[in-house]
């Protein structure tokens, strides 16, 4: 049974790698597979499957929707570019609303928000929007793993170690992912305007983009305050962070049909939820379970400590630029759900705390996939968008900015964590 979970596995991968199209089919042939040969029992499907972790992605892009629909971020951008004294400040400047807003909504839709008002600019003040998207795009990765919210990813780590909203700012009375991700942004922020060196010239005043509603905006902060006041309520139910997100889309969705939008409208809001994403993860969570029930999870983790002598900075660092390496070619989903278990296995084993290598793991995976054109779905929507006005990226041109912010950032988080939380072993 454990060979062929195995071998069923690889083929997956494989499959992932191969067919980046049909990811979610891969996925759930392979889970229907899975349960088909007995590898993950029928009556355990359900509890392997984090249905927090998908009510709360869905909940979120739902939200997320109406937010860009109400104009409110574009309006925001326009007003940060009025601000800034010169055209290397502005591209600065965006890039950092990026980030902001990249902590609390998807990174794909936050490149959707912000790239559109950087090529804007760019026009504007007749200059190349690329190295504007560029350095929106990359942004935007950084910070999706500071909050509990900003990534898939960084739901997916809150569901696997049952953290909170507050956990990702401190968690177990040290300082949490939140701030080492600042800190690391700064760095890469810093390295950012060193690049920008040759955008010159003054700013020309812009049009302000005008908000339709602001209600979406005031769903979006309600909802990580009660995600935050979740935090605080002992014995609570498993999905509550996703009931949350779930209901406050809702009750967006009924308050605009009360307002005169029709079904049609609603339909087309639900249809910017990912499903592809959801029915990859649900896909991944019986893989891995059945994974977990073979034993398959615990050897992958005894074998990195044996491959680390039990060395835990070595183990850390392994866990840390192998992801940042893996993730820079291969979608950081299904590498983030592959390998929280195993992590998490490997702390067990060492007796360490967990949260050393689990932000390790977020801070390698999340920011790595910074590094190439096609590591992040930022990333190919920023290109894509930047193609669409006619303009072809190569991968050289992207990396030239891409690299030296992701290792800026990463080193930073890499340095940073260990401090704060090797002192836990």
């Amino acid at each position: 049974m454990e060979t062929a979970a195995i071998a069923l596995f690889l083929a997956t991968y494989i499959l992932l790698l191969a067919l980046p199209r049909f990811r979610a089919h891969v996925a759930v042939l392979a889970a229907g597979a899975f349960i088909i040969l007995g590898i993950m029992p029928l009556n355990l499907v359900g509890g392997a499957v984090d249905w927090n972790v998908i009510l709360m992605i869905a909940g979120t892009m739902g939200i997320v929707a109406l937010f860009i629909e109400s104009r409110m971020p574009a309006r925001l951008a326009d007003l940060i570019v009025e601000k800034t004294p010169n055209l290397r400040w502005a591209v600065v400047a965006l890039s950092l609303f990026s980030g902001i807003i990249s902590a609390f909504v998807d990174n794909v839709a936050t490149v959707l928000i912000v790239a559109p008002v950087a090529i804007s600019m760019a026009k504007k003040q007749g200059i190349s929007p690329v190295p504007s998207v560029i350095a929106v795009a990359i942004a935007s990765n950084l910070q999706g793993a500071a909050t509990l919210v900003g990534d898939a990813t960084s739901i997916m780590l809150g569901g696997h170690a049952g953290m909170d909203f507050l956990d990702f700012f401190f968690a177990k009375g040290r300082i949490g992912i939140f701030w080492i991700v600042q800190l690391g942004a700064l760095a890469a922020t810093a390295v950012l305007y060193w690049i920008l060196r040759s955008v010159e010239g003054e700013v020309k005043p812009q049009g302000r983009t005008e908000v339709k509603d602001y209600f979406p905006s005031f769903l979006l902060v309600f909802m990580v305050a009660l995600l935050i006041l979740a935090s605080f309520i002992p014995n609570k139910p498993e999905i509550t962070n996703g009931l949350i997100c779930v209901g406050l889309m809702v009750i967006g969705l009924v308050r605009g049909v009360i307002r005169g939008n029709s079904l049609k409208w609603v339909w087309e809001n639900l249809m910017e939820i990912d499903f592809f994403t959801l029915f990859l993860l649900i896909g991944l969570f019986i893989v891995i379970g059945g994974l977990t029930q073979v034993g398959v999870i615990d050897k992958v983790a005894s074998f990195i400590v044996n491959a680390g002598r039990g060395n835990v900075f070595l183990i850390y660092t392994l866990v840390v630029w192998i992801s940042v390496a893996v993730s820079g070619f291969v979608d950081n989903i299904p590498y983030v759900a592959t390998m929280l278990p195993v992590v998490g296995g490997v702390a067990s084993l060492l007796g360490i705390e967990p949260y050393l290598l689990y932000f390790g793991l977020l801070i390698g995976a999340t920011l790595g996939g910074n590094i190439t054109p096609i590591g992040a779905s930022a990333n190919i929507t920023g290109l894509g968008l930047l193609r669409k006005e006619g303009y072809e990226v190569k991968a050289g041109t992207f990396m030239r900015i891409s690299v030296p912010y992701t290792l800026a950032a990463v080193t930073t988080g890499y340095i940073l964590n260990w401090l704060l939380w090797s002192g836990t072993l």
